[in-house]
């Protein structure tokens, strides 16, 4: 059994934990059809974590508000404790409200239908306990998987969304068997209260540079019926892991979506030009269409390139520690493109003027206006983007001026501490 390590090392390494205990969590809503197997199945596995080194369970059933006889059936198991929901709060909420009441040093969580193997916890603890933040029990790594057509597909979108955005690959982003260090759990909050717990656990480690090490799991057919909607939870997925995404790297999304219009507008612009230097002086409604996306998408491509470039100097104002940032995951020039907005901005401008200028004499001259209008609007684009360079490059100063106070503020606190 091979385990995938997807995110580097955050500082130092964390140590290694000595007879740690390990806190199971189990949200379980209306599951009174699989809540027994799974709870004897997890107090099994106690004889085996003894030997990987953790000598103490903790198991703490979270009934979420159900309807039918779960908690009844959770409360005639006394090594179990039940923490009960008075109504439902949804699945991410159960888990929170465990973590909270969990009291080891390792907190582990898996479903209560019975998908997932309890008896692999020994083998997630196990890295755990090396070193790493966070053990993911990865249902695409292993070699006996029942998941649903749909629901793999599912999980691949997901997987390479958080591995492009995050800059590191994960294979598994939405399994629900997990084991972190408590310790750790600050840094992954906060976090939302839907079925979208995991996916957006997955992404914020990424983002934090937690150490976080996926282990093969096979993957079973739930007992009963299953509570995920493919199309409204598929959607909250991807919108909470862009949305997350945003929070540490805005550059990432906004710059890569920027940056593409760009190019597409630069594609449109050579066709616009060659057809000029054939002697073409009018345009189809095609080349107007063309035209008029061209204009559009490079203005929209610099705004939201630059926007992603400024918005990360606020980001990193609310983060307790620098967090990897960057369009290509590193810096691609010794000084940050963003400190280069203001000249770049004003060569546009200056661009953009002589453009007109030259256009309007010409025009006054012998030249028709029809074989002038290439020039006209490009001047105009010109001038436009080179205005906004200008702008975001003053917001990007004031806020890097921001973060270095900030940063000075915290590490004069930590000094009188």
């Amino acid at each position: 059994m091979t385990v995938a390590q997807v995110a580097i090392d955050r500082g130092a390494r964390p140590h290694p934990l000595s007879a740690p205990t390990l806190s199971v969590v189990i949200p379980a809503y209306n599951e009174e059809d699989g809540i027994a197997d799974i709870i004897e199945r997890v107090l099994a596995v106690r004889p085996a974590l003894a030997c990987a080194g953790v000598p103490h369970l903790e198991l703490i059933v979270v009934d979420d508000g159900s309807a039918d006889g779960t908690a009844e059936i959770v409360a005639r198991y006394s090594e179990v404790r039940l923490v009960k929901h008075p109504v439902n709060k949804g699945y991410g909420a159960a888990l929170k409200t465990g973590f909270c009441a969990a009291g080891g040093e390792l907190v582990g969580f898996l479903d209560a239908d019975g998908t997932y193997p309890p008896e692999l916890f020994p083998t997630l603890c196990q890295e755990a306990i090396q070193g790493a933040d966070l053990v993911v029990g990865s249902r695409r790594s292993g070699s006996d998987s029942k998941m649903p057509v749909v629901r793999q597909i599912g999980n691949f979108v997901w997987a390479n969304l958080v591995t492009l955005l995050g800059n590191h690959r994960v294979l598994d982003p939405a399994s629900g068997m997990r084991v972190f260090r408590k310790t750790v759990f600050e840094d992954l909050c906060p976090l939302p209260d839907g079925l979208n717990f995991t996916p957006v656990m997955s992404t914020r480690a990424v983002h934090e540079g937690l150490r976080m090490v996926e282990v093969p799991i096979p993957y079973e057919e739930r007992a009963g019926r299953s509570k995920l909607n493919v199309i409204k939870d598929g959607t909250r997925f991807l919108q909470t892991i862009i949305w997350t995404s945003l929070t540490y790297n805005p550059v990432r999304i906004l710059g890569g979506v920027g940056l593409f219009g760009c190019l597409m507008a630069a594609t449109i612009a050579l066709g616009l030009i060659a057809a000029r230097l054939r002697g073409v002086t009018s345009l189809s409604p095609l080349g107007v269409a063309s035209t008029f996306t061209a204009v559009v998408l490079g203005i929209a491509g610099v705004d939201l390139f630059a926007l992603g470039a400024t918005f990360n100097y606020l980001v990193s104002l609310f983060h307790r520690r620098p967090v990897r940032q960057g369009l290509f995951g590193r810096p691609l020039f010794r000084t940050p493109i963003d400190r280069h907005f203001w000249w770049m901005g004003g060569l546009m401008v200056v661009a953009g003027l002589i453009f007109g200028v030259v256009s309007l004499i010409l025009a006054l001259g012998p030249w028709p206006i029809e074989r002038l209008w290439l020039y006209l609007l490009a001047g105009v684009m010109l001038i436009l983007v080179g205005v906004q360079l200008i702008l975001f490059w003053v917001i990007a100063r004031v806020l890097e001026e921001l973060s270095q106070r900030e940063a000075l503020a915290q590490v004069d606190l930590g000094t009188r501490a």
